[in-house]
């Protein structure tokens, strides 16, 4: 199956086993690799400053189904911005007076602790209190009352509750990712939480699905699947499972976008001859084209001002990327370091481009600040794909393969804290970062 003649997508043999995106046909025909189990978070690297944080064990954890302070420690650690002090042992809730000086005489700057109760209904009655260490402050805290389902999700809210009272910036934990796994012959579009762990299948199919991407509401997924022997786009309601067909013109339809707004989708068409950009209404109909490139245009992605597309063209001579005015106009090329740049990812704030660089062979996760134009290689691995930015700006998640094994990661933006995210087992790839959640 032929659906494009750029490089990107042509010369599949010299991309590496995970890089996928968008490149459609024999691409996605590799080998499925043995399926994995699940994995703990493994964190990397020491970042400049890290504030030293004690999480005492919640009160009743033990017998609950989930540690929520392992899962709020990890969360923290994961964010580069905080480091474990030991608090093992330590009898503690969130009606404990805790003596702070011996919490600074152990170098803690900040204190958290809770509890965990099965109430008479079978829900958990979860609380949490944090301290300020150094300044000897309260910080408040907060109860919830859920079923055992919701576990993990109030751990993380716990987390981002932290987050911001310690950094002043809103925490990314009780977001969602999304990703493709391909398992044997089959492939499945997974949603979880944004450590990896328990998540939920939206589909699976004996064909390809790739490019999946969250609408900014954080409620459905726009994806392509080849479940017609042909790139398809789709809109997807992650809570309901129900879906609709977006884009099923003659030729490859790929590369779903969301714009802020929600309003439109960016896409990749091949109805009037070669790959180029158009937008489409998420709930199909007649598409509007952007582009006119002789060239092979693809990767649509948005600014979050909406103002600006940038995209992957060889209109060059070899993939780079371009950025255009949302409703179109002339293109302005954004990257000159290397010869072969794809998949690029806009950060919220607007300051940077994420995006995957061929170097040496390899196939490296690169951020550029978009203001001075500083390119930072941010991996040493060789088969990165797909970035996509948390929506606090400060940390990407990216599928890699680390030690032999396929995995998604999360990086700080200087590359400094790494960590290797649950997943489910097979060839993963492509992982989206979802909104907030209201």
């Amino acid at each position: 199956m032929t659906t494009n003649r750029f490089p990107l997508v042509s010369l599949s043999s010299v991309l590496p086993p995970l890089h996928r995106r968008h490149l459609l046909g024999a691409a996605l025909a590799a080998p499925a690799l043995p399926a994995l189990a699940q994995f703990k978070v493994e964190i990397t690297g020491i970042g400049v400053k890290q504030t030293p944080i004690a999480i005492a064990p919640f009160k009743g954890e033990a017998q609950a189904p989930q540690r929520i302070s392992a899962i709020v420690m990890a969360d923290l650690e994961r964010s580069g911005q905080f480091r474990r002090v030991d608090a093992a042992g330590e009898q503690l809730d969130e009606s404990s007076r805790p003596d702070l000086s011996v919490w600074k005489q152990k170098a803690a700057e900040a204190l958290a602790a809770g509890s965990v109760t099965r109430t008479a209904d079978g829900r958990y009655d979860v609380r949490f209190r944090l301290w300020d260490v150094v300044n000897g402050q309260d910080l408040g805290g907060q109860s919830y009352q859920v079923p055992q389902a919701d576990l993990r999700l109030v751990a993380h809210k716990i987390a981002d509750y932290i987050y911001e009272k310690l950094t002043g910036e809103k925490g990314v934990f009780s977001t969602r990712i999304a990703y493709v796994t391909k398992n044997g012959a089959r492939y499945t579009l997974w949603v979880a939480d944004s450590d990896g762990e328990n998540s939920q299948s939206a589909l699976s199919s004996p064909e390809p699905i790739i490019s999946p991407a969250w609408s900014p509401s954080g409620t459905q997924l726009a994806y392509v699947s080849f479940e017609s022997r042909k790139p398809v786009v789709y809109v997807h309601e992650v809570s309901s499972g129900k879906r609709r067909l977006v884009a099923n013109f003659r030729g490859s339809n790929s590369a779903p976008a969301w714009s802020p707004d929600g309003s439109a989708l960016a896409v990749t068409l091949s109805r009037d001859g070669g790959s180029q950009l158009y937008t489409i209404s998420p709930n199909g109909g007649e598409p509007r084209r952007l582009t006119q490139s002789s060239g092979i245009d693809t990767e649509p992605t948005y600014s979050r001002d909406g103002r600006y597309i940038y995209f992957v063209s060889d209109r060059g001579g070899a993939p780079q990327i371009y950025r255009i005015g949302a409703s179109g106009g002339s293109a302005e090329r954004v990257t000159f370091s290397g010869s072969y740049n794809i998949s690029p990812a806009i950060s919220p704030d607007g300051k940077t481009l994420a995006y995957i660089s061929r170097t040496g062979g390899g196939y490296k996760l690169q951020v550029m600040d978009l203001a001075s134009g500083t390119v930072t290689a941010v991996t040493d691995t060789s088969a990165d794909e797909s970035p996509s930015f948390a929506p606090n700006s400060k940390l990407i998640v990216y599928a890699s393969r680390q030690g032999g094994r396929d995995a998604l990661m999360t990086t700080t933006l200087d590359g400094k804290i790494k960590a290797r995210l649950a997943g489910q087992g097979g060839d993963i790839r492509e992982p989206d970062w979802g909104p907030y959640q209201p």
